[in-house]
């Protein structure tokens, strides 16, 4: 009897290079249905994703997609060549949004591969890497670069000197891309869901965004699933049973949009995500695991290109199993609070 190789191991973290590049197939077409489903998974209530009237009054032709999802389908098509072998993803930076995203667009990605450093413990390495999506017409849509930890093959294998990049520690504002050049009407005013707009906003500004969403087993997997994203440490519960949490992670990319969802209470108008400063997954999530929500509003600034808008800089804290009603953040000693599951430090579009 002939034994065939088995296929799909993906790349572990003695692969990866600097300046290695990597195109990811196959390509996604999104449509109105993967809008419905995350919204099914999500709730995001901000109206251009929402109506198409809405959407119409800013000038698009269509209602746009929701900048998360969009982001997750590009995230997806990296997984199977960059953490099909990860531990965790652990951060962003120089995230940025370039062109808006409608139903029928078929996405793309590569990747470029920043640097690599092992880890002390010779088990496994950080690798820094840069993913870009195109849309059919090869326009870039969306860049952002991440850093992951992965698995290595074997523990002796003799690994490439750390290489490690330097990262922006924020976007420009002038850097920011409106993706609609309208103002917004008086009627869509009334219509938007929310009284506040930019000028309503202050620096240091704290918001509880109140709601609750325990994490459900069977979603966490349908939302990776929507995305493409097949990495094992989220799927195979057999595997994981010996892996380093003795079970499955929640994609942190799950609790993120949780978290950009539960922002609608309190910044209603702040429409897009333009860009991402930086990202951490400060703990990991489970299935069963309530998460919670807060903002603070750090910076503030008109937009240059279009004084008709603003760009609000947000800092969001994730929380598990505790209310944000005190806002658990970091502590005088420098540590977050053990709730504390993620801090996203991000732009967002807002009309004044």
């Amino acid at each position: 009897m002939t034994k065939t190789q088995a296929t799909g191991g993906g790349n572990f973290f003695e692969d990866f290079r600097p300046g290695l590049k990597i195109a990811h197939h196959p390509s996604r077409t999104l449509t109105d249905a993967d809008q419905s489903i995350y919204t099914a998974l999500f709730g995001a209530r901000f109206a251009p994703q929402n109506s198409e009237e809405f959407a119409k009054s800013l000038g698009f032709a269509s209602r746009p997609l929701d900048d998360m999802l969009v982001f997750h389908t590009v995230f997806g098509k990296t997984v199977q060549d960059i953490s099909l072998n990860a531990i965790a993803n652990l951060g962003y930076a120089d995230w940025r949004f370039l062109k808006p995203v409608f139903s029928g667009d078929t996405l793309s990605a590569q990747t470029e591969i920043l640097g690599v450093r092992e880890n002390a413990n010779k088990e496994s390495g950080i690798v820094y890497v840069r993913s870009t999506g195109y849309n059919q017409r090869n326009e870039p849509i969306l860049t952002f670069a991440r850093w992951v930890m992965v698995r290595k093959r074997d523990t002796s294998a003799p690994v490439l000197a750390p290489q490690v990049p330097t990262l922006p520690s924020h976007v420009e504002p002038e850097a920011l891309l409106n993706p609609t050049t309208h103002a917004l009407s008086s009627r869509a005013r009334e219509q938007s869901g929310g009284a506040r707009f930019f000028d309503d906003y202050s620096i240091g500004e704290k918001v509880d965004h109140a709601d609750g969403v325990t994490v459900e087993e069977s979603e966490h997997m349908l939302a990776t699933r929507l995305y493409h994203n097949n990495a094992r440490v989220h799927f195979n519960a057999h595997a994981e049973k010996l892996g380093k949490f003795g079970k499955r992670i929640v994609y942190g990319g799950h609790v993120m949009s949780i978290a950009r969802a539960m922002t609608f209470n309190g910044f209603e108008n702040a429409f897009f995500v333009a860009a991402v400063n930086a990202g951490r997954h400060v703990s990991p999530c489970f299935a069963g695991d309530t998460v919670y929500a807060w903002s603070e509003v750090i910076d503030k600034s008109p937009l240059q290109h279009d004084k008709r808008w603003g760009a609000l800089r947000l800092r969001t804290i994730g929380a598990k199993d505790q209310s944000c009603a005190e806002f658990p953040g970091k502590t005088t000693e420098g540590a977050f609070h053990p709730s504390v599951i993620l801090e996203l430090d991000y732009w967002v579009l807002i009309p004044r």
